[in-house]
């Protein structure tokens, strides 16, 4: 085996959200969001799971800073819980809110961590929700006024921002499929997205006007698509899933307009963005960096049977995590090398990169989770191979922290490297977290 060093100063850290950890959700004032509402309705979320207690962050969160210090994490991005800062969303601030992420700042800051905020992570005022929620223009603007409440309190301290997190899983999967919430099936999808887009266009602008020293961007969820076969049907549909999953966020955001062969197949469905003056000029507003989160490929092959869009997924033959997920680091490395020479970010980072296993104590008190430590060591080496061909990469984080609430998953699904016991919120290493800390500390991966 071999050594592969990462450069001087890369970043090394781990990530979680807001609703996926923190528990608390009727505590100091927090106000209700789409995903408390969405849990509460039977059949949504499976086994009936919520967000409560999650991992009891709320209460734990020095116990759990002092666990990323043993870890050797030198980053910790995490998200702030929208509804308990401005609990109807607009309006009232709730000081003990900002409150509860002053002190985690700090205590991070103490441990020598630097703290990454995402701003978005899913978990909208449930009383913008009932205003229309994304569906409606004027959500976007109090998502900016929101940015600004929360950066002027922390941004003389916390230097890195990102607004939303995947999008398209906002847009898509809360307002086509209904999978998350807010639970609406076949809705106007392109509105959502376009909101979206605004909305972060117009947080980019508040923070920078709120704190203009620190570093701002978007992470965004890729979906690298490989035709099915050589066939030149095959290869316009792998097309027509990139345009529907990555470039229909990149191309506005870089670009300054949304993809015309998409716009064309949209208008054909009778969907379209609701554009208004200005509104590519905000949302192209130029950023620092761009957050990437990866976990598979999609293989594609033509099919005018199957759905609006007329292609269907493949399943290939190879390695497969428990969310049925193939295992495939190299196209990581395909993906951001794309990102570099297709789009130029200023600077990328890989914001979530991780994998979910049927993990279970050991008799001997361990938990030995080989199958994610060869993961992300294969993911380290598709990194580290994107860095030697040029790519700006400039910081890993593990996808997650610990174990938590998996959205419609419930607590069935654990992507953490460190393991719960729900029922005693005991936090146990995997084997993967050792693993980390010795990248982390050596700054490289063997291979």
């Amino acid at each position: 085996m071999t050594t592969r060093p990462f450069p001087d100063g890369f970043l090394w850290g781990a990530a979680t959200a807001a609703f996926q950890i923190e528990g608390a959700t009727r505590e100091d004032g927090r106000g209700e969001s789409i995903w408390d509402r969405f849990c509460a309705t039977p059949g949504r979320v499976l086994n009936g799971d919520t967000g409560e207690p999650a991992c009891d962050h709320y209460h734990r969160w020095r116990d759990d800073i002092a666990l990323m210090t043993a870890l050797g994490l030198q980053a910790y991005r995490f998200s702030i819980a929208w509804p308990r800062i401005i609990p109807q969303g607009r309006g009232a601030v709730n000081p003990a809110g900002l409150d509860f992420y002053d002190r985690l700042v700090d205590g991070l800051l103490e441990a020598g961590i630097r703290p990454f905020i995402t701003l978005y992570h899913w978990d909208l005022p449930q009383a913008l929700d009932d205003a229309g929620g994304w569906l409606a223009r004027d959500t976007a603007y109090a998502f900016a006024d929101y940015a600004d409440v929360v950066v002027r309190r922390l941004g003389d301290r916390v230097k890195h921002w990102i607004t939303l997190n995947e999008p398209w899983c906002s847009a898509v999967l809360g307002y086509w499929t209904g999978e998350h919430a807010p639970g609406i099936r076949e809705g106007p999808v392109l509105t959502a997205a376009h909101h979206l887009l605004l909305g972060h266009g117009l947080a980019i602008a508040a923070i920078r006007a709120a704190s203009p020293d620190v570093q701002a961007g978007i992470t965004l969820n890729f979906s690298p698509a490989d035709p099915a076969s050589d066939s030149d049907a095959d290869r316009a549909a792998a097309w027509r899933h990139d345009g529907f999953f990555n470039r229909w966020y990149l191309d506005p955001l870089y670009r300054s307009a949304y993809p015309a062969d998409m716009l064309e197949l949209y208008a054909q469905m009778g969907q379209s963005p609701p554009l208004q003056n200005d509104d590519m000029r905000i949302i192209a507003a130029p950023l620092d960096v761009l957050g990437v989160n990866y976990y598979s490929r999609a293989v594609i092959r033509d099919d005018p049977q199957a759905g609006a869009l007329g292609y269907a997924y493949e399943r290939p033959e190879g390695e497969y995590t428990h969310m049925g997920w193939e295992v495939h680091p190299d196209s990581l490395r395909r993906l951001l090398e794309r990102l570099h020479r297709e789009y130029a970010p200023a600077a990328l980072y890989v914001t979530e990169n991780g994998a979910a296993y049927p993990d279970a104590i050991a008799p001997d008190g361990s938990v030995h989770d080989p199958d994610r430590v060869r993961y992300l060591a294969r993911h380290l080496i598709a990194c580290h191979d994107a860095i030697a061909a040029g790519v700006p990469l400039r910081g890993y984080f593990v996808w997650s922290l610990m174990d938590n609430f998996e959205w419609a998953w419930g607590y069935s699904r654990r992507f953490g490297i460190v393991y719960v016991d729900y029922p005693t919120q005991r936090r146990i290493p995997k084997d993967s977290a050792r693993f980390m800390r010795h990248v982390i500390g050596s700054n490289s991966v063997a291979a």
